[in-house]
């Protein structure tokens, strides 16, 4: 997938400048597809010169005018052909994967503290996806259209983390015994609650996933 095609997907629910785009793949497609504020401006620049999004300039009180972007039919054209066409079924790469299989060339110890740390840190992405989904889906079988796809992406996210944790707790739970002096604290506790889902656009419902 390139960028271009996530922010059509973003600018389909809702069309927006540069900088609203970015602040919603801070908090919201960013949890799947990454990009720098510096890099959506830029391809915002080219998907324009492609024809596929149009730009208009919206003034602004006490502040220079914004350029808000909008799909546009040849736009939406390349976004049907880009669904349909097949995604990629490749593995990710994983060196955090490479190092387990290494496990019997270095210190199994230390290899523990960064599973430990893997582990908690995929635990608190994975509260930080379930309070968003109890905030923004809490009644996910009456959804349907980009609602429910936005809550189908969701589930996704948090079935993925649930599952990196559950391998975490798996891999401690094998290799604790080989280790010279386990830390203390094992088992891990679950993570902290956040003190606050991330928003996913400043407030509003649940629409810009």
């Amino acid at each position: 997938m390139a960028l271009e095609h996530a922010l059509l997907v973003s600018l389909t629910e809702r069309a927006g400048s540069g900088y609203e785009l970015a602040r919603r793949f801070d908090k919201s497609i960013g949890y799947f597809w990454s990009a720098t504020h510096q890099q959506i401006y830029r391809v915002l620049k080219r998907m324009e010169e492609s024809g596929w999004v149009d730009g208009e300039a919206v003034a602004q009180d006490g502040k220079p005018d914004k350029k808000v972007y909008s799909v546009n039919a040849a736009g939406r054209a390349e976004l049907a052909r880009w669904i349909a066409e097949p995604s990629s079924t490749d593995l990710p790469r994983s060196e955090f994967g490479v190092k387990i299989r290494a496990a019997a060339h270095g210190d199994i110890e230390a290899l523990c503290t960064e599973v430990a740390r893997q582990r908690d840190q995929h635990a608190q992405r994975l509260e930080v996806y379930r309070l968003l989904e109890k905030k923004d889906f809490p009644a996910p079988e009456q959804l349907s259209g980009t609602p429910l796809h936005q809550y189908l992406v969701l589930r996704g996210g948090i079935r993925v983390e649930a599952g990196f944790v559950e391998w975490c707790d798996e891999i401690l739970q094998a290799l604790r015994p080989r280790a010279s002096a386990p830390r203390a604290g094992f088992p891990y506790p679950p993570p902290p609650t956040p003190s606050a889902a991330i928003p996913l656009n400043d407030g509003e419902s649940g629409a810009e996933r």
